[in-house]
């Protein structure tokens, strides 16, 4: 198939599909956005001096202090994580008609390699779209936000630009990465003249995905024992090693809290089928275990962006831990701890946006389903069943999975946490007291008598377990559930009409 065919093929389709694009693009962009500003966060240039030099250019402390950038970038390459999810999510928006078109390509002669030739590009030129987009919107954002304050200082990293390698990468590299994604999605796929045949396992899903995530809590948990080892050596461990331990730990247990879901919505739908007796529940146990892999698709950026917002809780906790040894060690609390504690604000805000994120890309989901399953439940319409019976089916369906998956993302979030940072303690304080008036004490030769010196024993205080964050988040993704589970009811109707028993 020459290039030219191939480009028109994949820019064929109906108004799903446009919308499909312009919401894979819009993702694209903003994760091109958090990449980008990763990428310039990293770019600042150290000043002259010893390694705690700060720039004084940046009103921030985030961007000041050179030991906080990189945490800075990798927080902002987490947010990007939900923002990716949802691009997967709209990619599958309106996959019924276009397995349709594809399969009328097979019949028209094409090769099952060339039609996915045809989803490959499509994805890419999407996300190609995006990430273009995205860099326009940087660019156009760097200039605009330059403004120094009335001291001279910048808000934000305006003065350096992300390297040239480094953008180049993540605009062209996305797209690529879409289109290798699709291809992978689709291999399990075969698309015949007659419509796409998915290759489904009768099995159940294994539980395999808890060693991922036991493999993510054992990353971050050997961070310190190592840097104590390596410091005890009179070392230091290599510069690679902790990056790689944090990012793919984190990514390692997000993977297997993402994929469990699998496993939790097929033992959900095998409970429910045996114990519930209500209409309802039934045909939700059965859609769980005939696909138990939705709910990992459905509810992948939900639960990236529990687990960041979980961490994030575990930080804050361990903070106020900090702030608690000061106090029983008599000693000042620095103001260190408050700038944490007020970063962590920061960070909350970012778990927000996340969670937005997350709740458009459900909705996107939950929408996609309904809409591909209309027939069948168009014809459960015409045999009797009430709509509303139907609707309760999908509320099943929805929270049965999400409940317990929500439980574990959580606590995988603040075990990473706890496991990174262990707790806070004061260690040992020797203090030099002079048991003599004033004068005898200030000159040393006759001070030296009633010198004694006086140690404080180590303070150690275990971070307690932060429940109001965590039950803020925990009902705030379970309202986001059942609100976008009530919207999307509302394509029930319309997608249960008689008609759609015509569709094929």
């Amino acid at each position: 198939m020459r290039p030219g065919a191939l480009l028109r093929l994949a820019l064929a389709g109906t108004r799903t599909d446009l919308a499909r694009v312009a919401l894979t693009a819009l993702s694209a962009a903003l994760a091109t956005l958090a990449g980008l500003a990763a990428l310039t966060v990293l770019a600042i240039r150290k000043p002259p001096g010893d390694a705690y030099t700060e720039s004084e250019q940046y009103a921030n402390a985030l961007l000041r202090e050179p030991g906080l950038r990189g945490g800075t970038a990798f927080a902002l390459l987490l947010l990007a994580i939900p923002v990716l999810a949802l691009a997967g999510q709209c990619a599958r928006l309106g996959a019924p008609a276009r397995d349709r078109r594809l399969a009328a390509l097979r019949l028209a002669g094409a090769t099952p390699g060339q039609v996915t030739g045809v989803a490959m590009v499509e994805t890419g030129l999407a996300t190609l779209l995006g990430t273009l987009a995205g860099l326009a919107l940087y660019l156009a954002g760097h200039r605009l936000l330059d403004r120094p304050d009335e001291r001279g200082q910048l808000p934000l990293p305006t003065d350096v630009y992300p390297s040239t390698v480094g953008a180049a990468v993540l605009v062209l590299g996305l797209p690529v990465v879409a289109a290798l994604i699709t291809a992978l999605m689709l291999r399990r796929v075969a698309t015949t003249p007659f419509g796409v045949v998915r290759k489904v396992r009768t099995r159940g899903p294994w539980p395999w995905p808890g060693l991922l995530i036991i493999l993510g809590l054992a990353a971050f948990a050997v961070l310190r024992p190592m840097s104590i080892w390596y410091t005890r050596q009179y070392g230091n461990p290599p510069t690679w090693l902790p990056p790689v331990l944090l990012v793919g730990g984190g990514l390692v247990a997000m993977v297997g809290v993402v994929t469990g879901t699998g496993w939790i919505s097929h033992t959900a739908g095998r409970l429910l089928h045996r114990y519930a007796r209500r209409p309802a529940a039934l045909l939700a146990a059965r859609r769980l275990m005939a696909d138990p892999w939705a709910g990992s698709r459905t509810f992948a950026a939900l639960l990236a962006a529990l687990i960041f917002g979980a961490g994030a809780a575990g930080f804050r906790a361990y903070f106020l831990a900090n702030v608690e040894v000061g106090r029983r060690s008599s000693d000042i609390v620095s103001t260190q701890n408050d700038f944490y504690l007020g970063t962590m604000d920061l960070v909350d805000l970012a778990v927000a946006v996340a969670l937005t994120i997350a709740a458009g890309g459900l909705l996107v989901a939950l929408a996609e389903g309904i809409i591909a399953r209309r027939r069948q439940y168009a014809a459960l319409v015409a045999a009797g069943v009430p709509r509303g019976t139907l609707g309760r089916s999908i509320l099943w369906q929805s929270l049965a999975p999400a409940v317990p998956a929500i439980a574990i993302a959580l606590t995988t979030g603040l075990l990473l946490a706890r496991g990174l940072l262990g707790s806070p303690s004061s260690g040992i304080i020797s203090r030099q007291i002079c048991d003599a008036d004033e004068a005898i004490c200030a000159d040393p030769a006759t001070a030296a008598p009633y010198l004694r010196v006086e140690s404080t024993p180590e303070i150690t205080v275990a971070p307690g377990v932060p429940v109001e964050q965590l039950a803020w988040l925990a009902g705030g993704a379970l309202v986001a559930v059942l609100a976008i589970v009530g919207v999307g009811l509302l394509f029930l109707r319309s997608s249960t009409a008689v008609e759609e028993l015509r569709t094929t």
